[in-house]
C-alpha cells in the first residue's frame, strides 16, 4: 500500500497520507465489537502527523480495557467508525480499515484482545496473538 486513502460512507470525511502503515491489526476487543457492530475490527496505525483529514469528524471519548481515554472518531452524518485515538499511544491514529478506499491487500500481522474473540471466528492461522487481559 502505496499511499493511504479513505473515507466515510456519505463522503463528508475524506483523509489520506503518504506513508504507510506501521502495521496492520485484529482487534476484538469488546468496544471495537460494539462501535463497528461486528465480531472485530481491522485497523492500520500511522503516525498522526502524515495523516490529513477534511469534514467535520464527531467523537465519542470511550474508556479502553486498561482504563486509559479512547478517542472514537467518527462521521456525525453517516455514523461510519473513521479512526481511534488511544491515549497509550499519543503519537498514532488507528484508521478502521474499512474505510479505505482499497483495503483489499491488507494483510495483518496480528490478532490483539483475543480473550473477547468470537468462537466462529477464524480468520488468519498464522498471525500473532495476544490476548491482553486488560485491568
Amino acid at each position: 500500500m502505496e499511499k493511504i486513502e479513505g473515507g466515510c460512507l456519505c463522503g463528508q470525511i475524506r483523509y489520506q497520507s503518504d506513508s504507510k502503515p506501521l502495521f496492520t491489526s485484529i482487534c476484538h476487543c469488546k468496544h471495537c465489537q460494539k462501535q463497528c457492530g461486528t465480531a472485530f475490527s481491522i485497523l492500520i496505525g500511522v503516525k498522526k502527523e502524515t495523516l490529513e483529514i477534511t469534514g467535520e469528524i464527531k467523537v465519542y471519548k470511550d474508556t479502553g480495557e486498561t482504563g486509559k481515554p479512547v478517542y472514537r472518531k467518527f462521521c456525525g452524518k453517516c455514523g461510519s467508525p473513521i479512526l481511534s485515538e488511544v491515549d497509550m499511544v499519543p503519537n498514532l491514529f488507528f484508521i478502521k480499515a474499512g474505510t479505505l478506499d482499497s483495503p483489499k491487500k491488507l494483510k495483518p500481522t496480528k490478532e490483539i484482545w483475543t480473550q473477547h474473540k468470537l468462537e466462529c471466528v477464524n480468520i488468519i492461522n498464522d498471525t500473532d496473538k495476544f490476548e491482553y487481559s486488560g485491568r
